[in-house]
């Protein structure tokens, strides 16, 4: 059967601030980008403010919350291990030439760093992001909301052309996130005569067996987006037995097998499958058996297929790694 493999496009990159040697982590160059998008360069240090490096914490490894059951024969056993939301400690200088300044740059990075517990008119909030860059090119990030800590230090000459606050960054979920995305692409080609030039046979079938590497520190969970035409479509992480089927003729859904072209998208945290024109269609899925299954580190042996799969059939897996430290 005739697979075709797409490249994979890499985005531009933003400029980022020269590197600092941090703690835990260090050198790197750090951005805090808040809910409106804007971006907050952190190691500049001719900036009007800046990131302290002496007093930075909690950009290593995850906290976890670990429960044991008492051994009979002393000691205790592991039973299962949680992750635990991350704290990090940022302390920000902030500066300007004179106090109309420096209150205005004071005043613009307090609320953007406050700006994450807003409520937004859905009741959700928007957290903020931390980026760090590596002189390699590489970026992680993670989503942060601010606690407290945008205080001044209250002594002498304090508050007038400059001052420092030391943040407490609160992040729901502890791990750091790849900007750059892994895709797995596969689509059906185009079928052959029969008789040109030799007899031969087109599946009707994107049957894919393969190996998929999640190249991070954790779990992730991908998204998968289906191109028609397709009848039925099963995906299975062979070494679990973990599947889940969408059947674009169910009767919740009254559209039909899916037409070339038409898409369908899987995410797989939150659980949430749209049609295309944004259409709720978690229906589709073979409840109560569907099993919205994550990849871990390393490789994972996976199996997708789309029956009544035609010319233009296709299945997209996308992801970013999550990693246990910036």
């Amino acid at each position: 059967m005739p697979l075709i493999t797409a490249p994979v496009v890499t985005p531009p990159t933003p400029p980022t601030p020269p590197p600092v040697e941090f703690p835990e982590i260090g050198y790197a160059s750090i951005t805090y980008i808040d809910p409106a998008g804007t971006r907050w360069p952190m190691t500049d240090l001719a900036a009007d403010w800046y990131t302290l490096a002496e007093g930075v914490s909690g950009l290593g490894a995850a906290p976890y919350a670990l429960t044991s059951d008492p051994h009979p024969r002393g000691g205790a056993r592991l039973r299962h291990v949680q992750p635990q939301p991350r704290a990090i400690v940022w302390p920000v200088l902030v500066k300007g030439a004179d106090h109309t300044a420096f209150t205005a740059n004071w005043r613009a990075l307090a609320r953007a760093f406050t700006s994450t517990l807003r409520r937004r008119a859905d009741g959700t909030r928007t957290p903020g992001t931390l980026e760090v860059a590596r002189p390699d090119g590489t970026r992680r990030t993670i989503a942060v909301y601010y606690q407290d800590g945008w205080d001044g230090r209250g002594q002498v000459a304090t508050g007038i052309t400059w001052d420092s606050a030391v943040v407490t960054l609160w992040c729901e979920d502890p791990y750091w996130v790849d900007t750059e995305s892994v895709m797995v692409h596969r689509e059906q080609a185009d079928g052959e005569d029969f008789l040109q030039p030799y007899p031969s046979v087109s599946s009707s079938q994107v049957l894919g067996a393969t190996t998929v590497t999640n190249p991070g520190d954790t779990m992730v969970w991908p998204t998968w987006t289906i191109t028609g035409p397709a009848s039925l479509v099963t995906f299975t992480r062979t070494d679990t037995g973990e599947a889940f089927v969408l059947d674009p003729d169910d009767p919740s859904i009254g559209h039909g097998n899916l037409l070339a072209g038409e898409k369908v998208t899987v995410r797989t945290d939150p659980p949430q499958v749209r049609y295309q024109n944004g259409d709720n269609w978690v229906g589709a899925l073979n409840w109560p058996d569907a099993t919205l299954w994550g990849l871990d580190p390393g490789d994972n042996p996976v199996t997708f297929q789309l029956d009544g799969a035609g010319a233009g059939s296709a299945v997209d897996l996308t992801f970013h790694p999550r990693y246990e430290t910036a």
